[in-house]
């Protein structure tokens, strides 16, 4: 996620089977041939979740070389597939390989409870060395007991926009509502479709049956008042009537203010739709400091559509005001793996290579008292003196640990199967709730009231 992700991810077709199959065996004979190795020096194998920054590509090179600059440790990097559960499958395939599996690994933050029993805990080897990190992201990577891994990257969903558009339509400011949104996306579709731009869309986002699915309803639920999906008590709340109209309301947008195909949007087809000018708003990642999740900022690294007229504000919110979906990544390192000292070295030189790297811009952000408070971040629209806050918005990964992939595919496929039609918002919520309750043991409540 910079989050990470027009296949089902669940039902992954016979081509994109093959393709992970021959990615899982290059990324073996890899590993085999690092970890059989007697030359020296030591060299670690790196698993990175790299799809979403491609212009952090070479600057991810160069760090490494700089490390095996100051130690003497090679690091091979491994390439992983695109879509986040594809990407645990085939970590959780290769650490199983025990000393012929990664030795570092970029894991995202719904997956300590998956792989825990894999990784090392790194309270004592990494985390107590770097007190600035920040606490609530440090409780997100635990299970069981241990510290699966150290937080690297932070995304926060947030909502992307064409600046020069809402002024030219007579907007002062982003929208604050979902309600708004729909309002500016429609005027602005209509009027550009108008000058000739038949292709033009108000709004994109992504809609395919994978993991970014949940992320995106997992937003309009709880703007909505629709509550976690599993509360932070393990409680299922899912089956309500608030969740419900959440889902509703974003099929509804499919045809009129957001394209058909969207059904089979990943994170860069919506991206793509963005930046070539094709639509006014867009739903994505923005990135927050390891150190205070409170500082937002949004890095924007594609060249395509001017930086000059892309805003960026928080995701639009209803009863309860807005909430963005936390991502992010952290490092872990190989239970299994036979240079674990250097492999904490490398943990240890990018983490610390993040807290001083790129400073927030300032410009961008602004300070309120009792801002650092669990999981709210603001974010100053430059198109205006508003400040906006938003809260953060947790899937119930820490509540449902190993568990949390079956709970993802069966959420995501319910809401999917509304969005397609295929059935009702009120059927899938109800049956959805009962294979939650088989999943996980837990009991059926109210969403919790946010504070």
């Amino acid at each position: 996620m910079f989050g990470i992700w027009p296949v089902s991810e669940f039902a992954i077709g016979r081509h994109t089977a093959r393709v992970c199959g021959m990615l899982g065996v290059l990324v073996l004979s890899m590993l085999g041939g690092c970890h059989s190795s007697k030359r020296e020096p030591t060299t670690v194998s790196y698993l990175r979740l790299g799809w979403s920054q491609p212009d952090d590509l070479p600057e991810m090179g160069t760090l490494l070389q700089q490390f095996t600059r100051e130690t003497g440790i090679l690091v091979r990097d491994l390439p992983v597939p695109e879509t986040t559960l594809d990407q645990l499958d085939l970590s959780r395939r290769l650490l199983k390989q025990a000393a012929a599996g990664p030795d570092v690994l970029a894991v995202d933050v719904i997956w300590p409870g998956v792989l825990q029993s894999d990784l090392v805990d790194l309270q004592h080897d990494v985390a107590e060395g770097f007190p600035v990190l920040e606490p609530q992201l440090l409780r997100n990577y635990e299970a069981d007991g241990k510290l699966a891994a150290v937080p690297y990257t932070v995304q926060v969903g947030v909502l992307q926009y064409r600046r020069d558009l809402l002024s030219e339509y007579g907007y002062q400011r982003p929208p604050r509502t979902w309600d708004e949104l729909e309002k500016m996306a429609a005027r602005i579709q209509t009027g550009e479709r108008a000058k000739g731009n038949k292709d033009f869309w108000g709004y994109v986002w992504q809609g395919a049956a994978a993991e970014a699915l949940t992320c995106n309803a997992i937003e309009w639920q709880a703007a909505a008042g629709g509550g976690r999906v599993i509360e932070g008590n393990r409680t299922i709340s899912v089956n309500n009537p608030a969740a419900i109209r959440s889902w509703q309301r974003a099929k509804h947008w499919i045809g009129w203010i957001s394209p058909p195909s969207v059904l089979a949007y990943q994170e860069l087809d919506s991206l793509n739709i963005f930046d070539k000018g094709g639509a006014a708003f867009g739903r994505i990642w923005g990135g927050a400091s390891i150190t205070d999740i409170a500082l937002f900022r949004q890095m924007h690294w594609r060249n395509s559509l001017a930086q000059s007229i892309t805003g960026y504000t928080t995701i639009p919110g209803g009863l309860t005001g807005g909430a963005g979906t936390l991502g992010g990544s952290g490092l872990a390192v190989s239970q299994h793996s036979s240079h674990r000292r250097e492999a904490i070295e490398l943990v240890r030189f990018l983490i610390r290579a993040q807290i001083h790297s790129n400073p927030v811009d300032e410009s961008a952000v602004v300070h309120e008292p009792g801002l650092r408070s669990a999981g709210s971040v603001s974010v100053a629209s430059r198109t205006s003196e508003t400040t906006v806050r938003a809260k953060l918005v947790l899937r119930p990964s820490s509540e449902t640990g190993s568990r949390y992939e079956q709970v993802a595919r069966a959420y995501i496929d319910s809401v999917h199967s509304v969005l397609t039609g295929k059935k009702s918002a009120p059927e899938a919520a109800a049956a959805l709730e009962k294979e939650l309750v088989r999943i996980t043991g837990f009991a059926i409540g109210p969403p919790l009231k946010e504070d």
